[in-house]
């Protein structure tokens, strides 16, 4: 697959593992500077010490990702464009099988309770190949209402 192109599966989560604690982790603030009809969205996000402006295409399994760093001061500046369309999480890194890792989202604030996960993958005939572990539920990947650019998301009235 060309760069900057994210192939990922999707699934929501009612029982995570347990002791999540163990596993690396980071509360990550994200808002949403543009969401198009056809599926475009522009982010800006902040975790780990990093701050990153980034664009994504519409698409369910395979999509254009391009992810550039920007520094505090603009991640300062965009983030007020972002009013009303944010989400705050904590994202767990757990590994799995064949040397993949499991992105684990605990949402905060209108989205407590919703519990995703995403798996990354190399092609999509790795995406196809993948038997998830049986606590990740129901896959997601092609659902629209579990798409950041949904409204009903953002604003915490999907639970599953």
């Amino acid at each position: 697959m060309p760069s900057g192109v994210e192939i990922e599966r999707k699934f929501l989560v009612e029982h995570p593992p347990e002791h999540l604690e163990v596993y690396p982790s980071d509360v990550i603030e994200q808002g949403y500077l543009a969401l198009t009809d056809d599926g475009v969205e522009v982010r800006v996000r902040r975790y780990g010490g990093r701050a990153l402006l980034t664009i994504k295409s519409g698409g369910e399994q395979a999509r254009l990702e391009e992810e550039i760093e920007i520094d505090e001061r603009r991640f300062r500046a965009l983030w007020p464009l972002t009013e009303g369309r944010r989400i705050h999480k904590t994202r767990f890194l757990i590994p799995a099988a064949g040397g993949l890792r499991i992105e684990l989202d605990v949402y905060h604030e209108q989205l407590a309770g919703l519990v995703t996960a995403e798996v990354e993958f190399e092609s999509p005939d790795a995406a196809a190949a993948f038997s998830p572990p049986a606590w990740l539920g129901l896959e997601v990947t092609g659902d629209p209402r579990y798409k950041p650019r949904s409204t009903e998301t953002l604003r915490g009235s999907v639970r599953g």
